[in-house]
């Protein structure tokens, strides 16, 4: 992955691209005290993320992401915690606060290259000549997601179940590697039909077209074994007439 890091701190800027040395797994090809500086590489170079600070001169590491029409992966380096929630709204990849520790680095940027991964997949995994035959009955029936910077169109039978993170959703899909996506699970629930989708645990929601096995207190569906929760187990038996 290509990155570039904005900080008009020189040391916290040296701490951060040493750090990415140290990782071996990004390659810098651009460090700037301004992040005005920073847009001509983001213009000509396909710059994958950002290491930004927020309180700068000029202007701010928010104002700056928020100005750029094609945006990159950005995590966010502050002394202020106070700005955390406006960075998540921009769907910043993560929001680190300084001094940082180097396993939280790792930890973002891990993050950082499974967004990465799942964006170059999406458009294969949805390009509809890769769709099976059986399931063309329900390409009239889909929902957009916003992952990264775009609103995907998913096909609501290509999905199996849905997963619930610590801080976004991973939608399974049969077509390949599943689709990352900052919504909560009501915000993507509301979206999905009730005689499809049913919530079984707090961490799922499941395709019933997809479900193989039942079985006590779990479902199967393509080898994977997903509890069924305690309040959740009652309305879900009933839905399936068991």
């Amino acid at each position: 992955m290509k990155c570039i890091i904005i900080d008009d701190e020189p040391l916290a800027l040296n701490i951060i691209k040493s750090y990415c040395e140290d990782l071996g797994t990004l390659e810098v090809v651009g460090t700037f005290t301004n992040a005005l500086e920073a847009l001509d590489i983001i213009n000509k170079v396909d710059v994958d993320l950002v290491f930004s600070d927020i309180e700068m001169p000029q202007i701010n590491g928010i104002d700056f992401i928020k100005a750029l029409d094609r945006k990159p992966l950005f995590i966010f380096t502050t002394a202020y915690s106070q700005y955390a929630i406006q960075g998540f709204e921009l769907n910043a990849v993560d929001y680190l606060v300084k001094p940082i520790p180097f396993p939280r680095f790792i930890k973002a940027v891990n993050r950082a290259k499974e967004f990465f991964e799942l964006k170059k997949d999406n458009s294969k995994n949805l390009n509809a000549t890769h769709r099976p035959k059986e399931l063309n009955k329900t390409l009239d029936q889909f929902i957009f997601v916003k992952s990264e910077y775009e609103n995907i169109k998913i096909d609501l039978g290509l999905i199996k179940y849905i997963e619930g993170l610590k801080d976004y959703l991973k939608i399974h899909i049969t077509t390949g590697k599943p689709i990352l996506t900052l919504m909560n699970f009501k915000e993507l629930i509301m979206k999905l039909p009730g005689s499809n989708f049913i919530r079984i645990h707090r961490s799922f929601i499941v395709n019933i077209d997809h479900i193989e096995t039942v079985q006590k207190s779990k479902v199967i569906i393509d080898t994977i074994r997903i509890p069924i929760g305690e309040s959740y187990k009652e309305e879900f038996l009933k839905r399936i007439g068991i």
